[in-house]
Order: structure tokens, then C-alpha cells, then sequence
């Protein structure tokens, strides 16, 4: 058993042990969302990773600094403002709004700072213009581009040749470019659309994506920093680009020491798309299986493997938690009481599967009367963000369909009397809606028992 942790860096394709630059003080960066629309549950599966690797090395540490940026600059935005027939402001204040009520019914921690784009306008200039100063970037036609020929480690991160580089960017084919690979520093804006003062161009424009990120980070973590995170499909462009900008502007060989990817969410054998039309809001899975049965899905799978996240996934991650729930009772958590085995399958790359397993031992024992049990299996749970109420709490609040155990209790007693009438279309169609709200009745000859599926 071992509390020295261990993480897969994408960057070395090793699991390495953890070694921090400054070991009191941790500093962390996760990509956060555009805000052009609610996230769904595949984006909602780094903010739960990651909240989980926060929570871990504040149990290991004595400080951690935690950024998540907010992107309110983009086509995207743009895009969808015009679409809807509303202010670009409009639209992003109503969706980090949106998007702080889903985080924080996924029971995620607020980050220390959460920077959106728009305030480091000038961060971002001032970047630029170094990376032009030092030959890394150069002006065409009212943008800016930075040269990828100029730096000779690009691609590192990804591990793809630069064929393959430019075939997965579908890089856009422009005549002012001196390399197809060469990408977005800076853009002109068009009239009506959000644009700042520059040196680079008598224009109003704006920052290029990747940029965004590079500027973010070294204001509040610094030139390098520790761990740097997000989803598999920012590995490329996104954080290759992220690198290529900070290593090249600060005469730096790293921009962050370890970086960590989370796998793709799947809707049962397919991966989770828009162009597939299967996307599922983290809202209304949410509403319809609450936040912690999402959380508790979202980590019943390896962090960088994928998650197959169908109903009856969260059907299954709502009987764990039943279960959990049933076993910690009223217990208080105390953080001087958290499982060594727990937090040691945590430490190996995030294994939560093990983590969850190591809970599930615990519950038994609590089960079985072992008081010192049930608060140990709260206090480690807390690691995950799990089981924060009490055993009650969780009982009697809304459940699938909107129905806590009360109200369930009522429908079945209306059911019975329903039956005890003969009328027994009524009583089938209370069946049947209780069926659709995920609970499951059966008849015995002591009576009705219930489970929610």
C-alpha cells in the first residue's frame, strides 16, 4: 500500500510518479467550457475527474491552486447570438450561469479562479507580441500566426507526424499562411462582432482559441507549472498548440510537468456526439437521475477509458449509491478517518473503479455493525465527492421521475386500493407510471415491495 501518487502523462505516454515543482504548492489547469450552450455529460466528465484529482491532492498537500478558465470569445458565440437574436453578453452571462448550476449539482468543488477570455485580452496581446519579437510569429493579411516550423519538439505532445497534424486540424486553407500547420494567434473582426485595439493591425480583432489558455495559465500558475488537464480530444490541436505558444514565448522546455487527458462518455457502443444526434445535457440527466447518480456514473469507469453512460448505466450508479447510503447512515465524516487502501487506489492514476470497490468492502463492515466502519466509508467517499448527505437525506429526496419515497409509498397505497375495487385499468396504469419514473413493484403475498431500478 503506497500514498505516493501516480499519473499517466500524456506527454511521456508513462504513468509517472507524481513529483510537483514545489511540493507546498500544487498548480493545477483545466480547459474549461465555451460558453455557447449548456454542456453535456461528455463535457461534464472532466469537471468530475477532475474535481477528484483537486480533492486528492489537497489530502496529500498543503496547497493546491486550481484554474478552470471560461471561453466567451469565439465564432461559436458569435454564431449563436446571432441565431437566437441576442446579445453576445447576453448569451454567455445566461450560459456560465446554466453552467455553474450543473457543476455544482455534479457536486464540483468551485475552482480558486475560473478567468474568462475577455479579461485577458491584454495578457493575450502581450503574448503575441513577444512570440513575433522572438521570430515564433508573424503578421499576414491582419492576422497573426504562430510558425510551427520554429519550433522543432512540435507535435511531441500528440505523437503525430505533421501529415497527420494537418489532416486531423482540417486546416483551413489560407494564401497568407507560410506553412499549412501554421495556426491562429490573432484574427481581424468583422463589424458587430467582438473586437480589441492592437498592435498588430489598424483593425479591431481577436484572440485565436489556443491562445486564450497559454495567457490564462502563466498569469495565475506561473511560466511552468504542474499538471495541466482536459478531455482526449484537446490533446490535438488545443494543447499542442497551448505548448508550441508557452514554451516558445517563456524560453521554456515544458509548460506543464504532467499532463492528463479523460477518455470520450459513449451511449452504449457509440461515442457521444453532436453529428450522431445522441448528445445527452448534463441537465436533464440531472433531473432525471440527479446529480450525484451522474457523478457516480461519470466515475465508475477508469478516468482515461471510455464511459458508457446509457440509463442503465445511471440505473446501476443510483443502486450503488442506495446502497452506500444504506450503509453510512448518519455517520459524520472526519478527514483523520479516511481508508489508507482508499486513498492508495486513488493514488494509482485516479483508479476509481478500485476506489469504489474499496467503498463497497467498508459498507459491508458498516453493515455489520462496525460504527468506526460507516465513518470511515463517508469520510473516504468525500475524496470522491460522494455521499455527502445522510443515509436519510438521500432516501427522502426527489429520486427518478421526480418522486421521493413518500410519494412512491402513496401511489402504491393507490394502487392497492385501486386493486382491492377491481379497478384494475387504474391500478395498471400506476404500474406503468411508476415503471416510467424507474421504479420497479412486486407483489408477494405479504404485500407490495418496491425498488427503484
Amino acid at each position: 500500500m503506497t500514498t505516493n501518487l501516480f499519473l499517466h502523462n500524456t506527454l511521456t505516454r508513462e504513468k509517472e510518479a507524481f513529483a510537483p515543482i514545489d511540493p507546498a504548492h500544487v498548480r493545477v489547469y483545466a480547459c474549461g467550457p465555451t460558453v455557447y450552450d449548456r454542456i453535456h455529460i461528455g463535457n461534464a466528465r472532466p469537471i468530475v475527474v477532475f474535481d477528484v484529482l483537486v480533492r486528492l491532492l489537497r489530502h496529500l498537500y498543503p496547497k493546491v491552486t486550481y484554474v478552470r478558465n471560461i471561453t466567451d470569445v469565439d465564432d461559436k458565440i458569435i454564431n449563436r447570438a446571432a441565431e437566437r437574436n441576442i446579445g453576445i453578453d447576453q448569451l454567455c452571462n445566461d450560459t456560465i450561469a446554466n453552467f455553474h448550476d450543473d457543476v455544482a449539482a455534479l457536486g464540483a468543488l468551485p475552482p480558486d479562479h475560473e478567468p474568462r477570455a475577455t479579461e485577458f485580452i491584454t495578457d493575450m496581446i502581450d503574448m503575441i507580441a513577444r512570440l513575433m519579437e522572438k521570430n515564433h510569429a508573424y503578421e499576414a493579411e491582419g492576422h497573426v500566426l504562430f510558425s510551427v516550423a520554429t519550433m522543432p519538439v512540435y507535435g511531441g505532445l500528440s505523437g503525430r507526424s505533421m501529415e497527420d497534424m494537418i489532416a486531423g486540424a482540417r486546416v483551413e486553407v489560407a494564401p497568407y499562411k507560410r506553412d499549412p500547420a501554421d495556426f491562429v494567434l490573432w484574427k481581424p473582426s468583422a463589424d458587430g462582432q467582438p473586437g480589441w485595439d492592437n498592435p498588430f493591425s489598424s483593425q479591431k480583432g481577436r484572440p485565436g482559441w489556443h491562445i486564450e489558455c497559454s495567457a490564462m495559465a502563466r498569469h495565475f500558475l506561473g511560466e511552468t507549472f504542474d499538471i495541466h488537464a482536459g478531455g482526449i480530444d484537446l490533446i490535438f490541436p488545443h494543447h499542442e498548440n497551448e505548448i508550441a505558444q508557452s514554451c516558445c514565448a517563456h524560453d521554456t522546455d515544458i509548460m506543464a510537468k504532467y499532463w492528463l487527458h479523460n477518455g470520450f462518455v459513449t451511449m452504449g457502443d457509440e461515442k457521444m456526439s453532436k453529428s450522431l444526434g445522441n448528445l445527452v445535457m448534463a441537465c436533464d440527466a440531472i433531473s432525471a437521475h440527479r446529480g450525484e447518480t451522474v457523478r457516480a456514473g461519470l466515475l465508475a469507469a477508469h478516468y482515461r477509458a471510455p464511459a458508457a453512460l446509457p440509463d442503465s448505466a445511471l440505473a446501476e450508479a443510483r443502486n450503488v449509491l442506495d446502497r452506500l447510503y444504506r450503509a453510512v447512515g448518519d455517520a459524520e465524516a472526519d478527514s483523520a478517518a479516511i481508508d489508507p487502501e482508499f486513498v492508495s487506489a486513488l493514488c494509482d492514476d485516479l483508479n476509481t473503479p478500485a476506489a469504489m470497490a474499496r467503498l463497497h468492502v467498508l459498507a459491508g463492515a458498516a453493515n455489520k455493525g462496525d460504527g468506526d466502519a460507516a465513518i470511515i466509508l463517508k469520510s473516504s467517499a468525500g475524496l470522491l465527492g460522494l455521499l455527502g448527505q445522510t443515509g436519510d437525506e438521500w432516501a427522502k429526496g426527489a429520486s427518478v421521475g421526480g418522486l421521493d419515497d413518500a410519494m412512491i409509498e402513496t401511489r402504491i397505497a393507490a394502487r392497492n386500493k385501486a386493486r382491492a375495487d377491481r379497478d384494475f385499468a387504474t391500478a395498471d396504469a400506476i404500474r406503468d407510471e411508476l415503471a416510467e419514473a424507474g421504479v420497479t413493484l412486486e407483489d408477494g403475498p405479504e404485500g407490495t415491495i418496491w425498488r427503484r431500478n
